[in-house]
């Protein structure tokens, strides 16, 4: 905690008591305490699964208590819909965002409280108090731009911009900075310190142990549902927060063996491709990943890398170049050719393009192999297979809770919904992974699994391409790493060569 902020500790602004939440005969939440002040970051750690979003849930009327007692100033509240929880002040951006993709960023902002002039909606007033609000916070947002137009940071912007305009003192951000690049969340981070110097409350959920360093005052640890401690963030070191965390001992460090690469996998050519508003984004890009080595493309957001791996997977054209995986054009192929081939992904968008949401996990984890004979005879799957094989990789990937294979994956926390895309994609064994964002969302303690089975892949012979905003991450996984800018490749270096100085400069279209 800085000390020109000087936290009044008298004024709690909000208070759970023993929040017990129960679904059935599983406890998600069990006696946790949390006590926020004005004008502090309050940070809620936890394991994927711990019960962070459930507590959160609980204090933005998304669910009741089983029980109990919420406080918001002092006064005893009963909040049992997010409507109540909005005329107490309270605003929630959830990890997976509720926007309305068609609309303008200001008709998402002031949806349902829309200005009228007689019965007509006054949307010229509308954008001016957008503006208005954008520019007193420094949240600078497109007001007419389409939802399904931009970035994930600009969504998120969108959404604090959301619960600012209904009135919110009390802002709950689940995870952040889950798809942000480094230079959004400084500035997530610089917004966030703006916000409580102008008297606002903010809780943070994240597994960011640097994040956490960075913008909190304090830090309420949650396990297994349950309240373990609350501490003052300056005075814990990150090691401690993480085994405070998993209640073990985390090792941040990658254990990579040396070995040589074999055979191009992947090899791209002079691509070329168009992003949604139809301007060309991938200027001529070229790369190769070999057998036995982690490649990781380094870049801000925007400058390719995301239709790059669109075009790799067959959910976008590119209008020319070449894309071969083991000799064979892949490009313009659809995503099933591709997989066929010997390409599996990890995509950025877990919810749009890794899972089908209403699908049971078991289904989920089958989704690409289920015609294979040990899963179907005659056109008939074989439940007990499926369940089997399920069961199998919950276990080894640690997916929360260990009896989901009947749940449908929509229910999962959303880091325990990134495992079972990891856990499918790894026993896929094709001959190229491509992995993008990977631990998105994902706790320090699982970091470590993931990793584990990325490195295991390469140590296996794969190739592994390894698309990440985490520098970290880039520099700790990978044997080579790429910078992408303005669509093309901007340098290239050895991982263990790499510092991010040098990839920053390259990154924001510098040379060596």
């Amino acid at each position: 905690m800085s000390e020109e902020k000087r936290l009044d500790l008298s004024t709690v602004v909000v208070e759970m008591r023993d929040i017990t939440k129960k679904f059935g005969d599983f406890v998600a939440n069990d006696k946790v305490n949390l006590k926020v002040h004005k004008g502090e970051i309050h940070a809620i750690l936890g394991e994927n699964g711990a019960g962070k979003s459930t507590l959160m849930n609980q204090l933005y009327g998304m669910f009741l208590p089983t029980s109990g007692q919420i406080f918001i100033n002092g006064k005893e509240v009963r909040l049992d819909n997010p409507k109540k929880a909005i005329e107490a002040g309270i605003g929630m951006v959830h990890q997976h965002f509720m926007l309305v993709q068609p609309f303008t960023v200001t008709e998402n902002i002031v949806l349902g409280m829309e200005p009228r002039k007689g019965l007509a909606l006054d949307m010229a007033t509308a954008r001016k108090n957008v503006k208005q609000i954008s520019e007193k916070y420094g949240l600078a947002v497109d007001p007419d731009a389409k939802i399904e137009d931009i970035s994930v940071g600009m969504q998120q912007r969108v959404e604090i911009l959301k619960a600012l305009y209904r009135g919110a003192q009390i802002l709950i951000l689940d995870e952040p900075t889950a798809s942000l690049t480094p230079q959004e969340i400084s500035e997530l981070i610089e917004i966030m310190h703006s916000l409580t110097s102008d008297g606002k409350s903010i809780i943070l959920i994240t597994h960011k142990l640097h994040e956490i360093k960075a913008a909190a005052d304090y830090c309420t640890i949650i396990r297994l549902g349950k309240y373990i401690d609350t501490v003052k963030v300056s005075d814990l070191s990150e090691s401690e927060l993480a085994s405070k965390m998993v209640g073990r001992n985390v090792t941040f460090e990658v254990e990579k063996p040396e070995q040589q690469p074999g055979d191009v996998v992947l090899d791209i050519k002079d691509l070329h491709g168009v992003d949604y508003r139809g301007v060309e984004i991938m200027k001529g890009l070229t790369l190769q990943v070999r057998k036995g080595e982690i490649l990781g493309i380094a870049g801000i957001d925007g400058n390719g890398q995301t239709e790059m791996v669109e075009c790799i997977t067959g959910l976008r054209k590119a209008t020319s170049g070449s894309v071969k995986v083991n000799g064979e054009e892949i490009l313009n192929k659809s995503a099933r050719y591709g997989f066929e081939h010997g390409v599996s992904s990890i995509p950025a968008d877990r919810q749009k393009h890794g899972l089908v949401l209403d699908f049971s996990v078991a289904e989920n984890m089958v989704l690409q192999n289920f015609k294979e004979k040990r899963f179907a005879k005659n056109g008939i799957l074989q439940k007990k297979a499926i369940w089997d094989f399920t069961a199998g990789l919950i276990e080894k990937f640690d997916v929360r809770p260990r009896d989901c294979s009947s749940k449908p994956s929509g229910t999962l926390s959303g880091g325990n919904q990134q495992k079972v895309i990891i856990a499918r994609e790894v026993s896929n064994d094709k001959d190229l992974l491509i992995a993008v964002n990977p631990t998105r969302g994902l706790d320090v303690g699982a970091i470590e699994y993931v990793h584990k089975y990325i490195v295991e892949q390469r140590n296996k012979g794969k190739a592994v391409l390894l698309v990440s905003f985490e520098l970290d991450e880039i520099m700790s996984l990978s044997d080579r790493i790429d910078v992408i800018y303005d669509g093309k490749i901007n340098g290239s270096m050895s991982g263990k060569d790499a510092d991010e100085n040098t990839l920053g400069l390259l990154m924001a279209g510098g040379a060596l």
